[in-house]
C-alpha cells in the first residue's frame, strides 16, 4: 500500500494494517489553526464574537454547545464557505482569508488564495453531499483529479485503499442510491481523506442517519482519531464520541468559548454553571 495516501500515522506498533502514513510533528512554531478575534455577523446579529482559540497540529478537538452557539459557523469559516466580519484565521501562521498587501497590511483573499487554502482542508458534512450521477469511485477520485492535478490511476488506487479502509472496497461502483445512509458517510469520509488534509473538519456527522447506523460511522472516526495523527476539528451532539477521542473539548455559548479543558475535565468537572447546565441537559 503507498504510504502518502492515508493519514499520518500515530504509532504504528498499535495502529491497524490498513493505516499507513508518515507520522507528523507538532513541533510547529504556530498552531495549526488559530482564532484571532474573529468576528462573524449576519445584519445585526452577531454569531462569534471576538472569538479567539487554536489548535495544535495533530490534536483532535470537540466543540459542544447548543444550537446556534456559533459551532458550525467556525468550520464554515475554515473551509471558506463563509467570510469573517472581522479578525484573522491564521493556517499554521498563514492568514486564511486574507492575503498581505503591499503595505505589509492585510486585505481581504483572492479567490486563487481561496482555491490554494482549501487544499489543505477537509469537511464532512450533516448531509452527505455526494455526486448521485457518479459512482462511489468517481465521487472520491473527482476533486483528487481536478482540483489537484493528480494522476486518475492514481487517484483511483488511492480512493480503493481509503474504501478498504472504511469497509467499502466492494462499492466501488455503485451509485450513492444504492448505499445506506451510514455508507453513504463512509464515502463521504473517504472523499474527505483522499485529499490529504491536514485538518479534517466533521460537521454533526451522525445527524442525519438513523440511529442504528450511527455507532458504525462515529466507530469509524474514532478509528481515525486514534491511529493517526491528522488534525480533527468536530462539532458534535454525541457526547460519549467527543469524551473518547477528544483531546480538548471547547464549549460554546452565544459565539463565545465559555470554557475549554480536557474531556475528563469538561465531563466530569467543568466550572462554569452554563457548561454544567448544558450537559446536564443533553447526557
Amino acid at each position: 500500500m503507498a504510504t502518502d495516501s492515508l493519514p499520518p500515522q500515530k504509532n504504528a506498533a498499535t495502529a491497524p494494517e490498513d493505516v499507513v502514513a508518515v507520522p507528523a510533528s507538532r513541533d510547529s512554531a504556530h498552531p495549526l489553526v488559530r482564532f484571532d478575534k474573529v468576528v462573524k455577523r449576519y445584519g445585526d446579529h452577531v454569531v462569534l464574537d471576538q472569538l479567539d482559540f487554536s489548535v495544535e497540529r495533530g490534536e483532535h478537538v470537540t466543540l459542544i454547545g447548543p444550537s446556534g452557539s456559533g459551532k458550525t459557523t467556525i468550520l464554515r469559516l475554515l473551509m471558506t464557505l463563509e467570510k469573517v466580519s472581522d479578525g484573522v484565521i491564521r493556517i499554521n501562521g498563514d492568514p486564511l482569508t486574507h492575503m498581505l498587501a503591499t503595505d505589509g497590511s492585510l486585505k481581504p483573499a483572492s479567490e486563487k488564495h481561496l482555491r490554494e487554502a482549501r487544499k489543505k482542508i477537509g469537511m464532512v458534512f450533516q448531509q452527505f453531499n455526494l455526486f448521485p450521477n457518479m459512482k462511489v469511485l468517481q465521487n472520491i477520485t473527482e476533486a483528487p483529479v481536478n482540483v489537484l492535478g493528480m494522476d486518475r490511476d492514481k487517484a483511483e488506487a488511492r480512493a480503493r485503499e481509503l474504501l478498504d479502509l472504511v469497509g467499502l472496497s466492494a462499492k466501488t461502483d455503485a451509485h450513492p442510491s444504492q448505499l445506506s445512509g451510514g455508507q453513504q458517510q463512509r464515502v463521504a469520509i473517504a472523499r474527505a481523506l483522499a485529499m490529504e488534509p491536514e485538518i479534517l473538519l466533521l460537521d454533526e456527522v451522525t445527524s442525519a442517519l438513523d440511529p442504528e447506523l450511527v455507532a458504525g460511522v462515529l466507530e469509524l472516526l474514532g478509528d481515525i482519531a486514534r491511529n493517526t495523527d491528522i488534525t480533527m476539528l468536530c462539532v458534535t451532539h454525541e457526547m460519549n464520541f467527543a469524551r473518547d477521542v477528544s483531546e480538548k473539548v471547547l464549549m460554546f455559548d452565544a459565539g463565545r468559548v465559555v470554557e475549554s479543558g480536557s474531556p475528563e475535565k469538561i465531563f466530569s468537572d467543568p466550572e462554569h454553571e452554563r457548561t454544567r447546565e448544558f450537559l446536564n441537559a443533553v447526557l
